[in-house]
């Protein structure tokens, strides 16, 4: 299989760091509403990606995160009369329900932006 490597900005093969072993890391949602066609699309991409990757005997970890802070989620806590957490927490819920109905297969798994923050500070 070939992808386009936006680094070299060329198809390239698809080849693990580790022989037969993929680790996928997709940006998931800000939860601070409902999933939209938009957000359903790159579900269904890795999705399909994760599971031909699995079809041909790879092991495949893949990781999808919940950005579960930021200004639209403060917003809308306080039109719901709620916590920012509150809200997160419920399109998060409402998140795996969609991504459910979808038949997409849930994140090995699914850091939360608020969890790992001291990590992402390091990395930027």
């Amino acid at each position: 299989m070939k992808v386009f490597n936006t680094m070299t900005r060329q198809k390239e093969e698809l080849v693990p760091l580790v022989p037969g072993e993929f680790k996928i890391y997709a940006c998931g949602p800000t939860v601070y509403n409902y999933i939209h066609i938009g957000n359903a699309r790159p579900i269904c991409v890795f999705d399909v990606l994760r599971r031909y990757l699995e079809f041909l005997g790879n092991k495949v970890t893949f990781v999808q995160n919940f950005t579960d802070v930021d200004d639209k989620i403060i917003k809308r806590a306080n039109e719901e009369g709620i916590t920012s957490a509150e809200v997160a927490e419920k399109y998060i819920a409402e998140y795996k329900k969609d991504a459910a109905g979808l038949g997409v297969k849930e994140a090995t798994v699914h850091p939360k932006a608020t969890e790992n923050m001291d990590k992402i500070i390091e990395i930027v």
